[in-house]
């Protein structure tokens, strides 16, 4: 009854389907095998296996396995084990449809994002896999937050590339500081740097990839 009701959820969430549901270790393994889905709904306790032993096994099968733990089981050592395993989440039951589709919602842009769209990740990407929004990353000294969405908004509405010293102008902000803003969106991969050759160095010039 219980797998009905998840395998409702999953089914009500754009982007996802149900290929399959086992109730036994064993019959997961051989569904894991047959069937090769992109990610697994693991519970800890099945009638005849440990979850976190089934889930070495299953990798075995299908090697680029995906697995979110969805289980009862709240003890410390599990959840640790679990993550050492490399599961891409833990839900706790019981749980709502919203809760699991938010976890759905960022596995598919995330992980599924960053497997299928480049060769190589950038820092925002990897960011983005473990849920780091821009507050919580590691900004430049002296740079904030605020500051920070002001320079990313700047970028947004310009109409074609801007240089730290036209960036420093409308914010009203150092040409240091802007560029230090600047560096830091390049080096996460939001921005490209564009350089413009004229009398003396080139001029760096920044704007939104895919622009």
């Amino acid at each position: 009854m219980v797998a009905k009701v998840h395998a409702g959820f999953i089914q009500r969430t754009p982007g996802f389907g149900v290929v399959g549901v086992a109730h036994t270790g064993a019959q997961a393994l051989v569904e894991t095998q047959r069937l090769q889905p992109d990610l697994v709904l693991l519970d800890i306790h099945l009638p005849d296996i440990n979850g976190l032993e089934l889930m070495h096994q299953l990798r075995d099968v299908a090697p680029d396995l995906d697995v979110l733990v969805i289980s009862a089981a709240r003890e410390v050592e599990t959840v640790r084990k679990a993550l050492r395993g490399g599961i891409v989440h833990y839900l706790i039951k019981p749980f709502s449809q919203s809760d699991l589709q938010e976890r759905l919602e960022h596995y598919l842009s995330a992980y599924q994002g960053l497997d299928a769209s480049k060769v190589e990740a950038e820092q925002s990407d990897v960011n983005k896999v473990f849920g780091l929004s821009a507050s919580e990353r590691t900004l430049p000294k002296g740079c904030s937050v605020e500051t920070l969405g002001l320079v990313e908004s700047a970028l947004k509405t310009a109409p074609g590339d801007l240089s730290a010293a036209e960036l420093a102008e409308q914010l009203g902000t150092s040409r240091v500081s802007a560029r230090r803003y600047l560096e830091y969106l390049h080096d996460e991969g939001a921005l490209e740097v564009r350089l413009k050759y004229g009398v003396g160095r080139p001029e760096r010039r920044y704007v939104l990839k895919g622009r």
